[in-house]
């Protein structure tokens, strides 16, 4: 296993832009499969798309394995979703892996999900190559996307290639490095044809290839010093500067093609060769064992103790499938290694290389692979290694659910059948939760979207024979304090024996806008937003029971006091106070801050908080009227309204998800079935008042009726 020639890559999209139809001729000019497979219609369908409901409803919904050989190197391909919903498994596949292909539409350029993926790929530091895909279709326009590229995402984007006609004229692509016109010939794309640049294109090639070449001498000062002294470039030189500036993320450079009409596909796999790093060339460190703030450099070293991430799992008839990523040493099939968590020694009886759902037995795996494990028991995002307390791994980031529903058997009898059911997926899906509500004693559960819960439910019913009922949606509301408080509160017991006393002074505020400023501030908004300050001077409080206070907090947070949704953005610190010698203890200090939010927090005139969708509608131009006063009357804000260049609209707007349940219905009775659209979180905003009243009486009348 020659590690210089390897590549772990993901190939990541908004919605419809053509990842499955890629990965599936990647497939099929690396020999991997012998017959292309259409994601929709009839036949076997895609084979990255090997869910009954994925071949239904023409979506990816899990991230797919395989792996592929070109040109004497192996390439470890991981083909993801693009609906918002399913983002968890993005994210756990752009973890484990080297570098990406983000994948454009040639006319819908960057969409609202490649934002989220761009800002993925950017949160663990994938070099990727971006693909402007669709190249056939009527209004495509490569530079466009390049242009919105460079103002949605950032960065510098440089063209590598140019078409060769576009829309239904798209023939084939002009590399601007070696200066040759590539066009695909046989029945299926299958030959590649390398000849002269067309003689029409040859200025417009020229020109491009300066903007190319004076956007990468920004990264090599001798290619600087040829182009000012006006001497003709090596491509040596260009290949050797572009491989080092992609694999620091300087630049994403652009290709293009059809995916669907198989052209173009196969330089883009040599670039993935080419410019994108081999296991070798990423550095990945693990954290300290005993000191999680203390780096503990891995290396791809097949010789040293073995360090392997579990960063996807999958319950089958065959038990538990662990994905894993080895990041160092060897892995054999029937050793024994350590959960660095748990600290829990468990045998690896089976290591399998997956093609889709289709699994090939092997013996060892070597640092750089991404190979699944049978035999073992352990949740996503956990280290394993040889030796117990070695290091661990940084874990994925997992956003927080938006939306939940009630689910209940319509057998009573069933109910630990939908137990097991749910308990699966929760262990699969971290961003699926299941709760129980304490006062009704519904099963909650809770997750990204519509449509991530819609095939949950489905996937219960055909895999496990289970018909559920299924509740209205509820939105995960949030309440925020708005106004700055300043406390005193001293909890005081006496009833026989030992009583209990705790005073705690100090004030309540909104936390600021910077606390939310983090590497990803729309979903940071939604994390645990509370902050605990701690400004006791001179022993007024023991320090053993001041975290008593913060404790006490948390538990109250959960619950506030408005419609009792989770509190966020509150600042509580804790200036003064006093104990007793013989009555204080934590306990007492801990219902002091209890007590205090009870008193307290009403007085910081909370708000409620909504969440906010962005969302993204494709619909014909005579739809456009109604459509636009459908998103209004649900309290929608336009931002923008393009006419592009197929005569389709494309709208823009913000709209709170509790106005959006069932609007896929709606949106295509509205545009007699040909509207599309995509949403995704764009943060918490406060309610409007009229509204907050509503929610928060809604919440009082099902307190009631739950009573009775």
């Amino acid at each position: 296993m020659n590690l210089k020639s390897y590549r772990n890559i993901g190939i990541s999209a908004h919605i419809d832009s053509g990842k499955t139809t890629l990965s599936e001729r990647i497939l099929y000019y690396c020999g991997r499969i012998h017959k292309i497979e259409d994601v929709r219609g009839g036949g076997d369908g895609a084979t990255m798309d090997h869910m009954e409901l994925e071949k239904e409803r023409g979506i990816t919904i899990t991230s797919a394995a395989t792996q592929v050989t070109w040109k004497d190197h192996t390439i470890n391909l991981i083909d993801t979703p693009g609906h918002v919903d399913f983002t968890v498994e993005v994210e756990r596949s752009l973890r484990v892996l080297d570098g990406a292909v983000l994948v454009l539409c040639s006319v819908g350029g960057v969409q609202a999900q490649s934002l989220t993926v761009d800002r993925q790929m950017k949160r663990y530091g994938i070099p990727r190559l971006a693909f402007v895909n669709k190249m056939d279709r009527t209004g495509a326009d490569p530079f466009k996307v390049a242009d919105q590229m460079r103002e949605k995402l950032g960065g510098v984007v440089l063209l590598f290639q140019i078409p060769i006609g576009m829309g239904e004229d798209f023939d084939g692509v002009v590399d601007l490095i070696e200066m040759k016109a590539y066009r695909n010939d046989g029945d299926k794309g299958q030959d590649i044809l390398v000849e002269d640049v067309p003689a029409d294109m040859v200025e417009d090639a020229k020109k491009y290839r300066q903007e190319m070449l004076e956007g990468l001498a920004m990264y090599s000062d001798e290619m600087m010093e040829l182009l000012l002294s006006e001497e003709e470039v090596p491509n040596e030189l260009i290949y050797k500067v572009a491989c080092a500036a992609i694999k620091a993320q300087s630049f994403t450079p652009l290709f293009m093609g059809t995916a669907f009409k198989n052209k173009a596909v196969q330089p883009l796999i040599d670039a993935v060769l080419r410019y994108l790093p081999s296991p070798l060339e990423r550095t990945i460190s693990a954290k300290q064992w005993d000191d999680p703030e203390k780096d503990f450099p891995l290396a791809p070293d097949k010789s040293k103790p073995f360090v392997g991430m579990a960063f996807k799992i999958v319950e089958d008839t065959f038990g538990q499938l662990t994905f894993m990523r080895i990041y160092q040493g060897t892995v054999s099939k029937g050793s024994t290694y350590v959960n660095q968590r748990t600290g829990r020694k468990e045998r690896f009886s089976r290591i399998v290389r997956m093609h889709s759902n289709k699994r090939e037995e092997i013996d060892t795996a070597y640092a750089g692979d991404i190979v699944a494990v049978m035999g073992i028991d352990c949740a996503s995002g956990e280290t394993y290694s040889e030796d117990p307390k070695y290091c661990t791994l940084e874990d994925m980031f997992i956003a927080d659910p938006v939306i939940s529903v009630a689910v209940t058997p319509a057998d009573r009898s069933a109910s630990e059948k939908l137990g097991k059911a749910l308990q699966r997926f929760r262990k699969e899906d971290p961003t699926f939760r299941v709760a129980t509500d304490e006062e009704t004693s519904e099963t909650i559960i809770s997750g990204m979207g519509e449509l991530h819960l819609d095939v949950y439910v489905e996937r219960i019913r055909r895999e496990y024979g289970l018909e559920v009922i299924v509740g209205a949606p509820k939105v995960s509301y949030r309440e925020q304090p708005t106004l700055k408080i300043d406390f005193d509160y001293k909890h005081k017991k006496q009833s026989g024996g030992s009583g209990q006393f705790a005073h705690i002074k100090g004030h309540l505020e909104p936390m600021d806008e910077e606390a939310f400023e983090e590497d990803d501030p729309i979903l940071e908004q939604i994390k645990d937003s509370f902050l605990f300050e701690d400004k006791i001077t001179a022993g007024r409080i023991p320090k053993q029971y001041i975290p008593a206070v913060e404790k006490g907090m948390r538990q109250c947070i959960v619950k506030g006091v408005l419609a009792e949704y989770p509190v966020v953005g509150l600042r509580m610190l804790l200036a003064d106070g006093a104990f007793h010698d013989v009555d204080s203890s934590e306990m007492a200090f801990q219902a002091a801050a209890k007590g205090m939010f009870r008193e307290y927090l009403p007085k910081t005139k909370p708000q409620i908080l909504e969440p906010v969708m962005f969302c993204e509608i494709e619909c014909p131009e005579v739809s456009q009227g109604s459509i636009v006063g459908d998103l209004t009357s649900r309290r929608g804000i336009m931002e923008s309204t393009d006419i592009k260049p197929d005569g389709s609209v494309l709208i823009l707007c913000e709209i709170p998800l509790a106005e959006t349940f069932g609007y896929a219905t709606d949106l295509r009775s509205m545009s007699q079935g040909q509207a599309t659209f995509t949403m995704e979180l764009r943060g918490y905003r406060p309610a409007p008042r009229n509204v907050q009243e509503d929610i928060i009486e809604e919440r009082r009348k099902a307190k009631e009726a739950k009573q009775k």
